[in-house]
């Protein structure tokens, strides 16, 4: 048993290929043994985690996720634990191995009780209602239950998943445990780490249950982009050149973050073009910015950065960016427009050369012709629609940002926080995934990278401090 800690990529799966790595486990060491492995996992992380705590309860759901909470009840009652457990099982529909954990916290003297015991901050409250059984919204009984674990005093320990989560695609369709930790079994899923996942799970502890992972990762959680010193006989040539083509009036701080993003972030050297013909040089704290007409941007030895403020105004240069840009990244305003124009979808299509689309969710909905709702109810599968549809690598942002590209396994980010909702953070995105391009990355690995370096940077912001869009652009230098 372990923490999911940030320094390594983790295989992720889904509740079909953990249903298959079940059967095989449950096949190779006989009845109930998966079980008493979990109930004895979900214990003893109980006991590190409140080593003080005069009680301890257990929601126990009429399923194998109750089961492994009435073997952790058994355990804690042997280690003189005090826990009492609230069951909404029925002996008379319950599987063999959940019946026979039943049995031995009977044995064991466990107390069951229908009341909510009033706990105090030391305790613990343990989640074994659902898990992976959750198929449908919580009613009733199971429904007041779930609000008493989130209204308790004591921090709540989720059994494999926070009730109510939806292992393939954390959304919540109905009442949700809001859990301070959550203890995966057998396999990791993609569920605890985007959308509403990383509010409701909490710390993730991951226990394979002595098994190996043996089927294909639904997705992977990614882990930090390698350290790539730099040569000392190198020049700024060596780093490539960024442009950003953006910025139409009123809008033209959005260019300017771009740019300085990409030039903190690495760039041997950075252009903007801003689409607003009365514009001057508004970055007077970047004086490394060098400031182009459109027209004189040479795209095809540049990696462009398209879209960040560029409003309706970037629509007509599209055809030439798609056409003519060495390696290209399309935001926010060039989004907009490929969504509404097929010629430029049907161009983004013929493209080559690599390209990356960083829509948030609502842009995503209009490139992908349905509603914001419906792309945020499976992150993973939207992302990778999008990718197979353009034939590009996507960044769909938000809270466990996914990157998806045709054939491959998607990638979930781990990083980054609350403090990037604030205007100007996605244009800096931008910036950082052109710079990683115009270095040398492919478009999957500059995808990749800059989306970890954008959400570690916001980890690490100091207690107390705002974060700006500008501030974190410089802070990547």
């Amino acid at each position: 048993m372990r923490p999911i800690t940030l320094d390594r990529a983790w295989p992720l799966h889904g509740s079909a290929t953990t249903r298959q790595l079940e059967a095989r486990a449950i096949a190779a060491a006989g009845p109930h043994v998966l079980m008493q492995r979990a109930g004895l996992a979900a214990a003893r992380l109980a006991l590190a985690l409140a080593p003080h705590a005069r009680q301890v309860w257990i929601a126990c759901g009429p399923g194998n996720n109750g089961g492994d909470g009435l073997e952790a009840a058994m355990h804690l009652q042997h280690w003189g634990r005090k826990p009492c457990v609230r069951w909404f099982g029925d002996e008379r529909r319950l599987a063999p191995d959940a019946a026979a954990s039943l049995a031995r916290a009977r044995a064991a003297g466990v107390p069951f009780t229908e009341a909510t015991p009033e706990l105090q901050p030391q305790d613990l409250a343990i989640d074994a209602l659902l898990g992976l059984g959750n198929t449908r919204p919580a009613t009733g009984d199971l429904a007041a239950c779930i609000a008493a674990l989130n209204a308790g005093a004591a921090p709540v320990l989720a059994v494999d998943l926070p009730t109510g989560l939806a292992a393939d695609t954390g959304q919540a369709d109905g009442p949700a445990v809001r859990a301070q930790y959550t203890l995966s079994l057998l396999t990791l899923k993609p569920c605890l780490f985007t959308g509403m996942g990383r509010d409701l799970a909490g710390q993730v502890w991951f226990d394979a249950l002595q098994q190996g992972d043996t089927v294909q990762a639904n997705a992977t959680l990614a882990g930090p982009p390698p350290a790539r010193p730099r040569a000392h006989a190198s020049h700024k040539g060596s780093y490539g050149d960024v442009a950003v083509l953006g910025g139409a009036p009123g809008m033209r701080g959005a260019a300017v973050l771009a740019g300085s993003a990409a030039l903190h972030a690495g760039a041997g050297r950075v252009y903007v073009a801003t689409l607003d013909a009365s514009a001057s040089d508004l970055a007077s704290g970047a004086p490394e910015l060098m400031w182009r007409a459109s027209a004189e941007l040479a795209l095809a030895r540049l990696t462009l950065a398209c879209g960040c403020g560029g409003g309706p105004l970037v629509a007509a240069w599209l055809p030439q960016a798609l056409d003519e840009a060495a390696r290209l990244v399309l935001d926010a305003d060039a989004l907009n427009a490929l969504a509404a124009d097929k010629r430029l979808q049907d161009g983004l299509r013929r493209r080559q050369q690599p390209t990356v689309l960083t829509p948030h969710p609502l842009e995503a909905a209009r490139l992908l012709g349905n509603s914001t709702a419906a792309v945020q109810a499976d992150r993973l599968a939207a992302a990778q629609a999008l990718a197979e549809r353009f034939g590009a690598v996507v960044v769909l942002k938000g809270s466990g940002s996914v990157v998806a590209a045709p054939g491959r396994t998607p990638s979930i980010n781990p990083t980054g926080n609350a403090l990037l909702a604030t205007a100007g953070t996605g244009d800096v995105l931008a910036g950082f995934v052109a710079a990683h391009l115009a270095a040398g990355s492919c478009a999957w690995e500059a995808a990749c990278h800059a989306v970890y370096q954008h959400g570690a940077l916001a980890d690490a912001w100091p207690a107390g401090q705002a974060l700006t869009a500008s501030a974190l652009a410089r802070a990547a230098s």
